[in-house]
């Protein structure tokens, strides 16, 4: 139905538009404006994440916000609305609103290309027989804001209605269907929890309480209070489950050595003065020889810098060495790239990795500084691992994991080969590397990692072969 006032027709849903390759969803972090507000073209309106970076979405219209579409938490469809905005001078939240008596929203085709959208003219109730009711501007007013916050939450038509009827917002309520759908059961619940408080449930429905709730799980002999907590994940978390997902279809090969670090070991502390003096990096870790004798090694076998096509039955050589760097960062694990290693010295490196890690730590990594790793180094033992088994994700085929590096005895070798009782003290470091199995066999995984072990045992090799 129409709305009655022409002045509501300049309510207008800024939608989300495609904001990279592969998008589809993103996470609201913050907002930046609220209802009410006047804004211009330009100003920032909120600040997203999605699967590949943090971004703030500006305005593209200079106007009044009228209702935001989720709260902070929430996801959003791309081609679907952020919020719903007003232009300036329009006061159509003082006017009468024509409402219509369904039990669900209406959702119509007002866009050319043919994309649907919800139109905020068909989000209220009325009677069954179609006639307009209002109340008061105040109340009508709080009505549709909240059934306009609700069409961003997953619900069928009956949940909806139920919704309405008590002015519940829908996105507030922690879904336990399918996808995040907010089920009947959810929203008793909630009115349940209003109850105490003197919220009178008017549906027909039969009444379900928090204390029945418990009830029927109790366990006489638990005596605690303690009670489980249902998160949703987002953020990093959310990532991180869809990008493992897919590591389930390769299948892993994980080949392990040991690395005598102590040549390095001095080698970088011989560095580190001169380093802090002249590049200003303070602290020089061992991962920038690291992803340099890694890059010296792909040039030696390509195969280990390649990706997979499964559908087209391809595989694909890169000339770039982009090598990935997997960061625990404050909001989880994140996999900065570091490009064109190949062409990189060890400073250069150590220099864009301390760049990424401050980004990192204050969740300011963008889009490109994530996307397209070619192949991916992980630290764990800045943390105190010794072992891992590393997981590639596709459509790489190889991934390398090193531990922390002990101080430990070991024998040392005679003269030509000759066994010695002889023990010295050494650094070690476990290096562990995963292939894709249908690319990588363990012969070719094996000599990559043997010339790796090469320039990090002896790393003035790297010298002489860095051009």
């Amino acid at each position: 139905m129409k709305p009655n006032n022409p002045k509501s027709s300049s309510t207008l849903p800024f939608i989300l538009a495609d904001i990279g390759e592969g998008i589809h969803e993103v996470e609201i972090l913050q907002w930046y404006v609220k209802p009410g507000q006047t804004i211009a073209q330009f100003d920032n309106v909120c600040e997203v994440q999605s699967d590949k970076a943090t971004v703030d979405i500006t305005s593209r219209y200079d106007g009044v916000v009228d209702t935001l579409c989720s709260e902070v938490g929430g996801m959003i469809q791309v081609g679907t609305p952020l919020l719903y905005m007003k232009n300036e001078g329009d006061d159509s939240d003082c006017e009468d609103v024509d409402i219509i008596g369904a039990n669900d929203v209406d959702v119509v085709d007002n866009t050319d290309d043919g994309k649907t959208t919800t139109s905020v003219s068909d989000c209220a109730v009325g009677k069954d027989d179609g006639t307009t009711t209002t109340s008061n501007a105040d109340t009508d007013a709080e009505m549709s804001d909240t059934i306009v916050r609700n069409l961003a939450t997953l619900a069928t038509p009956a949940v909806r209605r139920i919704a309405m009827e008590h002015n519940l917002n829908l996105s507030s309520i922690q879904g336990t269907g399918k996808d995040g759908r907010v089920l009947k059961s959810d929203v008793l619940m909630e009115l349940g929890l209003l109850q105490g408080s003197g919220t009178e449930l008017k549906s027909s429905s039969p009444e379900v309480t928090t204390s029945a709730v418990k009830q029927q799980h109790a366990d006489p002999h638990d005596n605690n209070k303690e009670e489980d907590q249902v998160v949703p994940l987002r953020g990093y978390n959310r990532i991180m489950v869809n990008s493992m997902t897919s590591t389930l279809a390769v299948p892993h090969m994980v080949y392990s050595d040991e690395i005598d670090m102590s040549s390095l070991k001095r080698c970088r502390e011989e560095l580190q003065s001169v380093m802090a003096s002249t590049e200003g990096i303070i602290k020089l870790s061992y991962l920038p020889f690291a992803i340099k004798a890694c890059s010296l090694a792909l040039k030696q076998y390509p195969i280990m810098n390649s990706s997979i096509d499964v559908d087209k039955m391809t595989l694909t050589y890169h000339a770039r060495h982009d090598i990935g760097i997997a960061i625990d960062s404050p909001k989880g694990l994140v996999v900065p790239v570091i490009r064109n290693c190949q062409h990189l010295s060890i400073v250069d490196i150590a220099m864009e990795l301390a760049r990424l890690r401050d980004l990192a730590g204050n969740g300011e990594l963008e889009e490109h500084d994530l996307v397209g790793p070619t192949f991916t180094m992980s630290n764990i033992g800045s943390i105190g691992g010794t072992y891992m088994s590393p997981v590639v994700l596709p459509p790489q085929v190889a991934i390398g994991a090193m531990g922390k590096i002990q101080r430990l005895p070991r024998f040392v070798d005679g003269s030509s080969g000759s066994s010695s009782m002889e023990v010295k003290e050494a650094h070690l470091m476990s290096i562990s590397w995963g292939g894709d199995h249908r690319v990588i066999d363990g012969g070719t995984l094996g000599r990559f990692s043997n010339v790796w072990k090469g320039y990090m045992e002896a790393p003035l090799t790297m010298i002489t072969t860095m051009k």
